[in-house]
């Protein structure tokens, strides 16, 4: 069986180096990721999970969403990034988890939601990573990938083209969706927010 965190060092490395100075660089991000979390449509006592949480910009939204009674987890493979949660009093609103999205320590069907922020352009193998987020969330359970800019907004700060392979894409994210148990409900790719949601099939 292929060792699942070779495949994460080199992403392990890109965040651990910028992991300090994260929420320094997107300070304004906090309302789209509300606004994100409240496409999910969670209820009291919901259980979700924030997939790749970074230094947990989704956790205090998250938490709102599902009350005292909900369950919140943040899982991501870079320690440094938990740290800046933790250190941005984060972990108040979410247990988290020093984990791997390909790998999760949660039971089958486990999960009312997945809220995953910038984390489909950093699974290495797609298909196969969200089979596995659809295999912790029951049956009609959502799942929300976001970004807080578009597309081609994001290609631009990195003086790239938007161009058609990319993942997002929604020729290629609705069978890629469909092919890992997942049914796409909705797809928004503008200047200041990407956000698909896509239902767990039964």
């Amino acid at each position: 069986m292929r060792n699942m965190s070779d495949d994460h060092t080199h992403v392990r490395e890109f965040f651990t180096a910028r992991a300090a100075g994260w929420d320094s660089r997107f300070p304004d991000d906090d309302l789209a990721y509300a606004a994100a979390v409240a496409e999910l449509g969670l209820r009291e006592g919901d259980r979700v999970l924030d997939a790749g949480c970074g230094t947990g910009r989704a956790l205090p939204p998250l938490r709102a969403a599902v009350g005292a009674s909900g369950v919140v987890v943040g899982a991501d493979l870079t320690p440094a990034m938990l740290e800046e949660a933790v250190r941005a009093g984060r972990d108040r609103d979410g247990r988290l988890l020093l984990a791997d999205v390909a790998a999760l320590p949660l039971r089958p069907g486990a999960l009312d939601a997945v809220f995953g922020a910038g984390l489909i352009s950093h699974l290495p193998h797609p298909a196969e990573n969200l089979r596995e987020l659809a295999r912790v969330v029951r049956p009609g359970g959502v799942l929300a990938l976001f970004h807080p800019i578009g597309r081609a907004a994001l290609a631009a700060r990195h003086g790239r083209q938007i161009t058609p392979d990319d993942l997002r894409a929604e020729p290629r994210l609705r069978p890629l969706l469909a092919g890992s148990s997942w049914r796409m409900t909705s797809y928004v790719d503008e200047d200041n927010r990407f956000l698909a949601l896509a239902v767990r099939e039964g």
